[in-house]
């Protein structure tokens, strides 16, 4: 997905929607209902991908270490998606939901809490980036990276990773807050 195709996504909840129906009637996503310990699965899978990519990183496995990367986010975002009770098979599928769950439509002054709570644009297009860094270092014969920059996309991810994690939390104290 590039970056027009976001801003679109992000801008036109109408194309957001229809995007989204589209992968619902390709049943590349549908809804789910909660299983914390699918979710605490996904969470599981991301430490395990970040331990993996920095091991390698040390064997100076660069691509391998993008590729982890990439997976460690990606199965937050899976942990994310459920918790609104939906499940994907796709990665562009799992950005729009992303993009509609997590990047509500706010006024101009709750912009700054967004960082706190939501999801931001430069995390979506990070998210995006990565992917596509992904695809070219798993599909393709490119090979200039150097540690430096895998150790800063393992940073980033890191990073990431921490306010995907928070937000589910305070997803599921708002969930057992509503059971009581």
């Amino acid at each position: 997905m590039n970056l027009k195709e976001i801003n679109n996504l992000i801008q036109n909840r109408k194309f957001l929607e229809r995007r989204l129906k589209k992968f619902e009637k390709m049943r590349l996503i549908r809804e789910e209902k909660i299983n914390f310990s699918e979710i605490e699965g996904h969470l599981q899978k991301s430490e395990s991908n970040l331990k993996f990519v920095k091991d390698n990183l040390k064997l100076n496995y660069l691509d391998w270490c993008v590729t982890g990367c990439y997976y460690a986010l990606y199965h937050t975002t899976l942990a994310l998606i459920l918790q609104k009770g939906f499940l994907s098979k796709n990665h562009n599928a799992t950005i729009c939901l992303l993009i509609k769950y997590y990047f509500p439509e706010i006024e101009r002054e709750e912009l700054r809490l967004i960082n706190k709570l939501f999801i931001d644009y430069q995390d979506l297009l990070f998210y995006t980036q990565l992917k596509n860094k992904r695809k070219l270092f798993t599909y393709s014969t490119e090979n200039h990276l150097n540690s430096q920059e895998v150790d800063k996309l393992r940073l980033d991810s890191i990073k990431l990773i921490n306010k995907m994690k928070e937000i589910l939390e305070n997803g599921k104290n708002k969930d057992k807050r509503s059971y009581n």
